[in-house]
């Protein structure tokens, strides 16, 4: 199976995707925010990065525009519930714009992860 870095700064929503992608016999690796997301993407080059898109430090969208600038040529899937006043809808329709493979809204299934998963690396 995959290589997935999680990008993810709620630590009981971490656990829970974490847990659902190793029990489909993902190998993952977890970054806790965008800044730790796009170090890691560079030193281990994995095979697909799903992040949230709301995180402190550096979010999910500086994430991705931040690899896509370095040329890190990794498949991403952009997940989120929305939060604040912008929502799920808009945080990731700007993500497929700037060329996500894959979105997820929060929450959503194992078969919606699976289904995102195999698009992604499609």
């Amino acid at each position: 199976m995959a290589h997935i870095l999680v990008v993810e700064d709620d630590e009981q929503f971490r656990g829970m995707l974490v847990q659902m992608l190793t029990q489909d016999s993902h190998r993952v690796t977890i970054a806790h925010d965008g800044d730790e997301g796009v170090r890691l993407s560079q030193q281990l080059r994995p095979d697909l990065i799903i992040t949230d898109i709301i995180m402190p430090h550096k979010d999910g969208i500086e994430l991705i525009m931040e690899l896509s600038n370095l040329s890190v040529d990794i498949p991403i899937i952009a997940m989120s519930g929305g939060r604040r006043a912008i929502s799920a809808e808009f945080n990731l329709e700007s993500a497929t714009l700037i060329g996500v493979k894959s979105t997820l809204a929060k929450p959503f299934t194992r078969n919606d992860l699976r289904q995102a998963i195999r698009q992604a690396l499609a």
